[in-house]
């Protein structure tokens, strides 16, 4: 059983829920729409990071939707969704999030992430091109950055080193350490430049799925997952393929993800359009949202990707 206390919200603050299933898996969505048919643009799909939900979209969820078809997804291990044992990476997660697109959404959708959901945003619009109209990367993670950073030479006892760090057992008595109000407090105020922004719902919605059934068993296959060069492609090689238009927005307090690897995207990219917002850090989504809501959606307008 939960044994972290959900709280009362105001309803429908994550959007009408759903559960889903896929390969077998239950998952959950949330989802809003416009009242008004003039204001139907392209659907938006909202990918939260590691440790989050659709609920982090507490903020961004329903006022999108009031322009535009707007889903959240609980990606498979994290959120409300099932943690089976699975092959988690950047392409896993891609496919899953493609599954719902074509079962739920079926139209090209703007693919919008924040930090490993915004990895994942990038690999649909890469591996699924016709299910994107536009990618918004809130925050965006590199897998090849590691292997740039680490010589090649050395490269193989870096290697041995995080095959110590990882082991199953040392993640697993880690997890059950770090499952505690005060230290996820702490490590989500590094996260947010302003720490007030760490409220109780937002602490809420952080350790209510680590109380779920195998949250442990998922924790410990997608840290090991992440340390693996294989967890996803790489960044600069897929925006340099991709042809939809994209939006880069990142905060210049990220603690988590330094801001200075934002700069070096649109060498690769021209069309990328980069925007850093002071006062922000990791996750501007929930930090700053009503410059964040607003950004979105004028970027939807001068794309034309909404409508009324």
């Amino acid at each position: 059983m939960n044994r972290y206390r959900r709280q009362l919200v105001e309803p429908y603050r994550y959007g009408v829920q759903r559960e889903w299933c896929w390969r077998g898996w239950q998952s959950r969505y949330g989802f809003w729409r416009p009242a008004s048919e003039g204001h139907r643009g392209s659907p938006v799909i909202l990918l939260h990071g590691f440790g989050a939900s659709l609920r982090h979209w507490r903020y961004n969820l329903r006022l999108l939707g009031e322009y535009q078809p707007t889903y959240a997804l609980d990606l498979m291990g994290l959120g409300a969704a099932e943690k089976p044992v699975a092959a988690y990476g950047a392409e896993f997660w891609a496919a899953q999030v493609h599954a719902f697109w074509q079962g739920i959404v079926g139209q090209p959708a703007v693919m919008v992430g924040n930090s490993i959901g915004a990895l994942i945003a990038l690999t649909c619009a890469y591996h699924y091109p016709q299910m994107a109209a536009g990618v918004v990367m809130l925050s965006l993670p590199d897998p090849a950055v590691r292997e740039e950073l680490i010589p090649r030479a050395i490269a193989p006892l870096v290697g041995a080193i995080e095959q110590i760090f990882t082991a199953p057992w040392l993640l697993r008595a880690l997890f059950y350490t770090i499952r505690q109000p005060a230290i996820v407090k702490r490590w989500a105020q590094l996260a947010y430049a302003n720490p007030a922004c760490v409220d109780d719902e937002l602490l809420e919605i952080l350790l209510s799925p680590a109380y779920d059934r195998h949250s442990d068993r998922a924790f410990v296959q997608i840290i090991r997952a992440m340390s693996r060069p294989d967890f996803g492609p790489s960044a600069k090689r897929m925006l340099n393929s991709v042809s939809q238009p994209l939006l880069l927005i990142w905060g210049k307090q990220d603690r988590f993800i330094p801001p200075m690897l934002s700069r070096q995207f649109p060498q690769v990219q021209p069309r990328l359009e980069v925007v850093e917002l002071d006062h922000s850090g990791h996750c501007p989504h929930d930090e700053q949202p009503d410059r964040l809501n607003g950004l979105l959606l004028d970027w939807l307008r001068r794309h034309e990707l909404l409508r009324g």
